[in-house]
């Protein structure tokens, strides 16, 4: 049985095809995609690119459907080279450092009728919550995590349903954004300390109000104790009082008294007449019992010059008076 001209230019186009496919598939895994991923590690940016698993599932396409596949992603291609050949022209786009402060007069109506989220969850009035929920959510919600955990337990299903919703969002971003700077800290051999400030004070700011479970909380603390342990070896003037004092903190609540006190100490030397570095200090040795170092302490706070606030002032009146 001899073959015809139909069938014979048939298997020359599904020959041509499958060359042309395996040209396509090895050409992507050898040599596209290790060029793009190099790209990227050096100009440590993310560049978008396909994997392998791309070009091996294209390569499947262009065999199962000949002519037509290989002619949609070669039609595509040339239509994303003249159409996006060249970047944004952003000429006429200004960019201004400058922030104007705009003062809007308070609504004093709506102003009057909210209520905290803790007090709306104790009344337990839906309407009431619903309300405070909806203002909570326009706001910024990354100071209010612990209001929402508390909101899981209401007897409001649609409010504690919003509350979990929003909470695992918050929490997810904070997992991503922390993993994905902490990557980029310890690969970075510059003595540039931006990154490692704003993940301290991120953390701080989510971490402070508890909302993780007690083996997630114990994880970041550490991860926090390293971000801070970085940036004091890049430059320790760079870690404020404020970071000094969110630190010790963090780290106190997890009973790691050595840690603590190896920061206070820093804290001490870097800001010795402050009042959160003798705070700092006194909640260390509150909390392990070091009773004589604690009195110290507070002596030391009574004879210098620094301005105690009315937190401290009682809390020194209530250990003199039991000191006697």
């Amino acid at each position: 049985m001899t073959m015809g001209r139909e069938e014979f230019f048939f298997l020359i186009i599904l020959a041509v095809n499958f060359m042309v496919s395996l040209l396509y598939l090895l050409a992507g895994i050898i040599l596209i995609v290790p060029a793009r991923a190099s790209l990227a590690d050096e100009e440590e940016t993310e560049v978008f690119y396909d994997n392998r698993r791309t070009y091996v599932i294209r390569f499947v396409e262009m065999i199962l459907c000949p002519v037509i596949v290989p002619l949609f992603f070669l039609m595509g291609h040339l239509f994303y080279l003249f159409v996006f050949w060249r970047d944004a022209n952003l000429a006429d786009v200004v960019f201004s450092k400058e922030r104007v402060k705009t003062n809007q007069k308070a609504d004093e109506e709506s102003e009057r009728n909210i209520i905290p989220l803790e007090e709306a969850l104790l009344v337990n009035e839906k309407k009431d919550l619903r309300s405070v929920f909806v203002n909570v959510m326009r706001e910024d919600i990354r100071n209010s995590l612990a209001s929402l955990a508390l909101a899981l337990d209401s007897e409001d299903s649609e409010t504690s349903h919003y509350a979990a919703a929003v909470l695992s969002d918050e929490l997810n971003k904070f997992r991503i954004f922390v993993q994905k700077q902490l990557i980029q800290i310890r690969g970075k051999k510059h003595s540039d300390t931006e990154s490692e400030e704003i993940l301290l004070d991120y953390m701080d700011s989510i971490l402070k109000q508890h909302v993780f479970s007690e083996q997630e909380q114990h994880k970041y603390v550490n991860e926090m104790k390293e971000v801070a342990a970085l940036l004091y070896e890049k430059d320790a003037s760079r870690i404020t009082l404020e970071r000094y004092e969110a630190v010790c903190l963090r780290i106190l609540e997890r009973k790691d008294f050595e840690s603590v006190e190896k920061w206070c100490l820093r804290m001490e030397e870097h800001y010795p007449e402050e009042l959160s570095t003798y705070t700092c200090k006194l909640k260390l040795y509150f909390a392990r019992q070091d009773r004589k170092r604690f009195f110290e302490t507070l002596d030391a706070l009574k004879r210098s010059d620094v301005v105690i606030d009315r937190e401290t002032l009682e809390l020194i009146r209530i250990f003199s008076t039991r000191r006697r």
